[in-house]
């Protein structure tokens, strides 16, 4: 078993040569960089775009999408009505998807009829998963590496299968 934090989970990024897909099945995360603009959007002071766009996480993508031509999607199973979290999300998603993601949502209760797992993970290039696991709070602890073929090959069917039965982001938020 491989683990990855910090340098090692954003070389993964920088390193990936076509695509990059994400499953988010949390309905809250505790990320360090998010919770200043968090606390303001709570607060009534709307989405700070701009410490957003200066991002380095912003940077990489746009640069990964825009300049390199590779593919970055990411499905958000989110559990419906929406929590204050996936309400900050879904404005926030804009940001991503001008920086070049193909963002969709998948409702909790479709992911789990269609038998979608209950982990986080990055499937990059058809061949490594990145299984990632949280504490209770939503905070990243760890990110497994795992090139096994059966395990590659599930999470591949559970792209496809969250892909095909996801709402791209602005069919969504209507």
């Amino acid at each position: 078993m491989t683990f990855v934090s910090g340098d090692g989970f954003t070389a993964l990024f920088r390193d990936f040569t076509r695509t990059a897909f994400r499953l988010e099945v949390r309905d809250q995360y505790d990320a360090p960089d998010e919770v200043e603009r968090f606390r303001k959007f709570l607060a009534g002071e709307g989405y700070d775009t701009a410490s957003r766009l200066a991002a380095p996480w912003w940077q990489m993508i746009h640069k990964a999408t825009s300049e390199q031509g590779k593919q970055v999607r990411r499905v958000r199973v989110v559990t419906e009505p929406h929590g204050d979290y996936t309400r900050y999300a879904l404005v926030g998603a804009r940001i991503n998807l001008d920086g070049g993601e193909d963002i969709r949502y998948l409702p909790r209760d479709r992911a789990r009829e269609i038998g979608l797992p209950e982990h986080d993970f990055w499937l990059f290039d058809e061949r490594l998963v990145a299984w990632m696991h949280f504490d209770d709070n939503g905070a990243l602890t760890s990110t497994e590496l795992i090139e096994e073929p059966a395990v590659v090959e599930q999470h591949l069917a559970w792209q496809a299968l969250a892909w095909e039965h996801a709402i791209p982001y602005d069919d969504y938020i209507r």
